[in-house]
C-alpha cells in the first residue's frame, strides 16, 4: 500500500522505533498521523517535532493493556480522525527474565502489549478496514517469533503469540483488500536496552558476534518497504533474514547454537 495521502497510527510511538516510524511514514507522504503511548511528555515531544515540520499530527494518551484504553483510542479516532488506513501495532513492554524470575505480573504485562493491545486494536478498527475493502496492519515483534534462548521466556512466549496472530490473520483476511505484514526484526538501539539492561546480557553471543543492531530508522524504512511493497513478511537485517532462513532448513542446529551461547545465571 503507497503511504501517501493515507491516515496511519502507530502504536508504542513515544520514543524509539514508534517514533521513527512516524518520522518515516511523514516523509513518505502519510496525509495524517496518530501516535499513541503511555508517555506523555515523550509522546508530546515526538508530535511536536512533526508538527514543527509540517505534519498532521496528533498524540492520543493511552494504555493499551486495559480494555478501557482501547475503546477510548477507537472512540477517538471515529470522532477526529476519520477513516484509519494503516495500523502499526508497535507497542511492546518487558524485560527478559527467567520464567521462574518474573513476577506474575510481570508475565501479564509481556503479553498484554504486544499480543492484547494488537490483538484489540486490531480487532476493533478491522470492521471498518473489511468494509472498505482497504486496509493494511503491521504488527512488529522479533527474531524471538522464530527463535529461541536462554532467559528471555515470557518475552519470547509473547512474541509467538504475535506471530500466530500475524499468520491466522492474514489468512482471515485472504482476498479481503485488507493487507497484514509481520515484521521480525534483530536487535534495534533503541532506548528499551538504557531502560532494561539485563535484556542486552542475555542476547546470545552468536546473535552479537554475527548480527549488527539496526538503527530505529533502518528499521523504520525496513517496514515501510514491507508496507508499500505489501509484503506479508519482513526481517532485517539482512544477516537476521539469512539466520532465519538457515533455521527453516536445520531448526535443531540455530537452536543448538542460540541456548549454547545464551545467557546462564
Amino acid at each position: 500500500m503507497k503511504i501517501a495521502g493515507k491516515t496511519v497510527v502507530i502504536t508504542g510511538a513515544s520514543s524509539g522505533l514508534g517514533a521513527a516510524l512516524a518520522q518515516g511514514m511523514w516523509r513518505a507522504g502519510a496525509a495524517r498521523l496518530i501516535l499513541l503511548g503511555r508517555h506523555e511528555a515523550r509522546l508530546n515531544q515526538v508530535v511536536r517535532a512533526l508538527q514543527a515540520d509540517g505534519a498532521d499530527a496528533h498524540a492520543v494518551l493511552a494504555d493499551l493493556s486495559y480494555e478501557d484504553d482501547v475503546h477510548a483510542v477507537v472512540d477517538w479516532l471515529r470522532a477526529h480522525a476519520g477513516p484509519v488506513d494503516i495500523l502499526v501495532n508497535n507497542a511492546g513492554a518487558g524485560a527478559w527474565n527467567f520464567l521462574e524470575d518474573s513476577t506474575f505480573a510481570e508475565i501479564r504485562e509481556a503479553m498484554a502489549v504486544p499480543y492484547l493491545a494488537a490483538a484489540w486494536l486490531s480487532s476493533a478498527l478491522l470492521p471498518a478496514m473489511r468494509q472498505r475493502q482497504h486496509g493494511h496492519i503491521v504488527n512488529i515483534s522479533s527474531v524471538a517469533s522464530t527463535l529461541v534462548w536462554p532467559g528471555a521466556t515470557a518475552y519470547i512466549a509473547a512474541c509467538r503469540a504475535m506471530r500466530g496472530l500475524s499468520d491466522a490473520l492474514a489468512a482471515d483476511l485472504r482476498g479481503s483488500g485488507v493487507h497484514l505484514t509481520h515484521y521480525e526484526s534483530g536487535p534495534i538501539e533503541t532506548p528499551y536496552w538504557s531502560t532494561h539492561p539485563q535484556s542486552r546480557a542475555r542476547v546470545p553471543g552468536i546473535a552479537r558476534l554475527l548480527v549488527r543492531p539496526l538503527s530505529a530508522d533502518e528499521a523504520a524504512d525496513a517496514i515501510i518497504r514491507g508496507v508499500e511493497g505489501q509484503r506479508r513478511h519482513v526481517v532485517a537485517p539482512v544477516m537476521m533474514a539469512a539466520v532465519l532462513r538457515l533455521h527453516g532448513l536445520v531448526p535443531w542446529a540455530v537452536r543448538g547454537l542460540m541456548v549454547r551461547t545464551g545467557f546462564r545465571p
